[in-house]
């Protein structure tokens, strides 16, 4: 049974994120109402999240919902803040004028987000989580193979 009513994928090696991440932790006071996904962390799967894989959930916010559907951008935290009961904090984004410059706004911040953050682009991120995760995987397979 699904208790949590929103699963939001979020980058843990962006400190603004975390930042974030850790206000809504607060705001949601062990209640499980959001359920964090750490898409940085070396076992993020997608199979366990909508199929939404790395480099995707790096380029934008998303989160899924109980019934499977994907939000992203904004609507994330539109439905995240009145999940905790504080969506008075971007309620105003609801209004069509404003919701349309929120949206835009966010999609340049993401555009950027790696760099204001001083990351690489997101190209060489996924390259260097590719290759690490393979090197990963060659030395669980060396160390299964001394054991057998």
């Amino acid at each position: 049974m699904t208790l949590w009513k929103i699963k939001l994928l979020y980058d843990g090696a962006c400190p603004l994120c975390v930042r974030e991440v850790n206000f809504l932790k607060r705001k949601d006071s062990d209640r499980g109402l959001i359920k964090f996904v750490d898409i940085a962390a070396d076992d993020y799967d997608p199979k366990d999240n909508a199929g939404i894989d790395f480099e995707t959930a790096m380029g934008r916010i998303h989160a899924i919902l109980p019934n499977g559907e994907i939000i992203q951008n904004v609507e994330v935290f539109r439905q995240t803040y009145d999940i905790l009961g504080i969506g008075w904090i971007y309620a105003i984004t609801k209004l069509p004028l404003v919701g349309w410059f929120a949206d835009t706004l966010y999609g340049i911040w993401a555009d950027y987000r790696l760099l204001l953050t001083g990351r690489a682009d997101l190209k060489t991120v996924v390259a260097e989580r590719e290759q690490r995760l393979k090197a990963c995987e060659e030395r669980c397979a060396i160390s299964n193979r001394e054991t057998s």
